[in-house]
């Protein structure tokens, strides 16, 4: 893994964190769009395929994770570009946040 983050992290929750944040890259690099992860709910976060500057009626929703894994991916990401290898497959992208109604959302973009 190649990553700017300098934090140590749980290997085994790393682990998963990254297994998730593979399978939506990969998504998000086949759909041509943004991966927007919306922190809404006590237990876990709505994941979304869309651009996040349009409205959230027009994205497709991919499913919930739970919030210690999205707090997890947080942790081996950073703010701005990222690049990690993860199982081989180097992944670019550009983390951001935004806010959809009223709650906190981090959005994935390719870079």
């Amino acid at each position: 893994m190649i990553s700017t983050s300098r934090e140590s992290h749980d290997a085994d929750a790393d682990a998963e964190a990254l297994a998730t944040l593979a399978e939506y890259l990969e998504l998000l690099l086949d759909k041509g769009k943004s991966l927007i992860l919306v922190r809404n709910q006590a237990e876990s976060s709505d994941v979304f395929l869309g651009d996040a500057g349009e409205p959230e009626e027009e994205w497709t929703r991919h499913g919930k994770i739970r919030n210690a894994v999205a707090s997890a991916v947080l942790g081996v990401t950073s703010s701005g570009f990222n690049e990690l290898t993860i199982g081989g497959q180097t992944y670019r992208f550009v983390r951001a946040f935004t806010e959809v109604a009223h709650h906190g959302a981090v959005v994935f973009s390719a870079a």
